[in-house]
């Protein structure tokens, strides 16, 4: 898969959770539990992780702050602004046609 560029980032992307946390971190700076607040239904341990991954791929930016109690804040860097760009295309493509896509569904499921 590492050969594969489109595949291996996709395999990253596509998951339920990682462009939504990206969609929230558009808007600035987030501390976890206000990121957790904006996604209710993402376990704590789901969120930490999916952070990590976007993390370690460069997407997203962690800065701790060295007070007490801890204080951790999550912001895209610059490469993770750039995955928005052509998210934000299908997101609009997705929109537009999604009454399309779902009449079709209920015409297949008819046959």
């Amino acid at each position: 898969m590492e050969n594969c560029p489109i595949r291996d980032v996709l395999h990253r992307v596509s998951d339920r959770w990682s462009m939504l946390i990206a969609l929230h971190l558009e808007g600035g700076t987030l501390r976890f539990s206000e990121l957790k607040r904006c996604i209710p239904d993402i376990s704590q341990r789901m969120l930490s992780q999916t952070l990590r991954r976007l993390e370690l791929d460069g997407l997203v930016e962690r800065r701790v702050y060295p007070v007490v109690p801890q204080r951790v804040e999550y912001d895209l860097t610059p490469l993770g602004r750039s995955l928005l760009v052509p998210f934000h295309l299908m997101k609009n493509w997705a929109e537009a046609n999604h009454a399309t896509i779902r009449k079709s569904r209920s015409l297949g499921r008819d046959r």
